[in-house]
């Protein structure tokens, strides 16, 4: 297995243990967010196929909360401007 074949599995790895999203993930390795999904949508499914079906799993559930995700965010932010006036 060559260098990429080991930082794609480590990359899937994680995110099937800590659930997190492309984005978290591609800060923890220093990626950019597309080259991450590239790497877990694509290329992955050529290196490992049962890590892709695991990685394919939580990929689906974090697209699934990405609205709820979202309007959290938006509610904090206002919440923070509201504290600062």
């Amino acid at each position: 297995m060559n260098d990429l074949s080991k930082t794609i599995c480590m990359m899937a790895g994680h995110i099937c243990q800590t659930h997190d999203t492309l984005r978290q993930t591609a800060k923890v390795f220093g990626y950019s967010k597309s080259t991450v999904h590239n790497y877990v949508s694509v290329k992955l499914k050529y290196v490992d196929p049962s890590l892709y079906e695991e990685t394919k799993k939580v990929l689906e559930e974090n697209f699934s909360q990405k609205h709820i995700r979202g309007g959290l965010a938006t509610k904090r932010k206002y919440a923070e401007e509201e504290k600062e006036m």
